[in-house]
């Protein structure tokens, strides 16, 4: 292995165990913020009722991005993917920080009262457990995308891309199915 490939390989080492350091402390952080306890006082001290609906608006969004995304790469217009792409993660942000703040001062997650609860269960369990698991994949196909490690950046989206794209729609299902 030559001395480049091996600064490549310590640097992406360096890179990957940062997203997963990044991505657990994400998890963690939200996963308190709705099961754990809150501090006295905290609980309605700021009008978040409209955030949900935020939040359906920012899902609805990247789910757009990401398939908009898909068309410019298909049709060979990488610059425009790749604005696309930091688009998508920066709505995929701004929907984590509203959703952070919405569970802050909330008391929390809205119980589903409708006639389909197994389907709507089902759709939130898969919706949790992916949104957790697209944190370090997106965050890893977008640093491979960002350094031009197109092999690798390519076999990951395969899987990334229709995990991000599923968690974006069912946070839309589970907002409509929650609050209209």
């Amino acid at each position: 292995m030559s001395e480049s490939q091996q600064m490549q390989k310590t640097s992406e080492g360096f890179w990957l165990r940062i997203i997963y350091f990044v991505s657990a402390i994400v998890c963690g952080a939200v996963a308190f913020l709705i099961l754990g306890p809150r501090p006295e006082g905290l609980e309605g001290s700021l009008d978040v009722s409209g955030l949900p609906r935020v939040n359906a608006l920012l899902n609805g969004t990247t789910a757009v991005l990401l398939v908009l995304a898909v068309v410019f790469v298909k049709n060979g217009k990488i610059e425009a993917h790749k604005r696309t792409m930091l688009a998508a993660f920066a709505t995929s942000t701004a929907f984590l920080v509203t959703y952070v703040i919405y569970h802050t001062f909330k008391a929390g997650p809205a119980q589903y009262v409708g006639d389909y609860r197994s389907f709507y269960l089902f759709i939130l369990l898969t919706h949790i457990v992916l949104a957790a698991a697209v944190i370090p994949l997106a965050l890893i196909t977008l640093y491979r995308g960002w350094t031009m490690q197109v092999e690798k950046h390519k076999k990951i989206a395969k899987i990334s891309f229709p995990i991000w794209l599923y968690v974006s729609v069912t946070g839309i299902v589970v907002y409509a199915m929650l609050y209209l």
